[in-house]
């Protein structure tokens, strides 16, 4: 089995700074893409970023596009969002999560990944 486990989310005043950090362990056949999904309360989960590791690419929701970077360490299964300028509207739980599959993907939807953490909550105070 695969284990994605988040940490680093919190409170944090809006315009302010915040990253969050996921690592990946277990038996994985393989390792395509990781990617970082939020859902507020009432709302379906959605896209924020992600990171394929070969070729290298990243993606971003519109949303977030400028504003939160998205990286990682392929080696070692972890990807990390830095997210600046936070809004009260970037509240919610963060997921993080692993494709395994070969098949193609856009990597930006919740059916591309395979695996996903337990996800950790961000606050952005007004």
């Amino acid at each position: 089995q695969v284990q994605l486990v988040e940490s680093g989310g919190g409170l944090v005043q809006s315009g302010g700074s915040q990253t969050l950090s996921c690592a990946a362990s277990g038996r994985m056949f393989s390792n395509y893409a990781m990617g970082w999904f939020r859902q507020a309360p009432g709302k379906e989960r959605e896209f924020v970023a992600a990171i394929r590791w070969r070729p290298s690419a990243t993606y971003y929701a519109d949303a977030v596009r400028g504003r939160f970077t998205v990286s990682g360490d392929n080696a070692k299964n972890t990807v990390y969002l830095q997210m600046n300028s936070l809004s009260p509207e970037a509240t919610a739980v963060y997921y993080c999560s692993l494709r395994t599959s070969p098949r193609p993907a856009t990597n930006t939807r919740v059916s591309d990944y395979d695996y996903w953490g337990q996800g950790t909550q961000v606050t952005v105070s007004s």
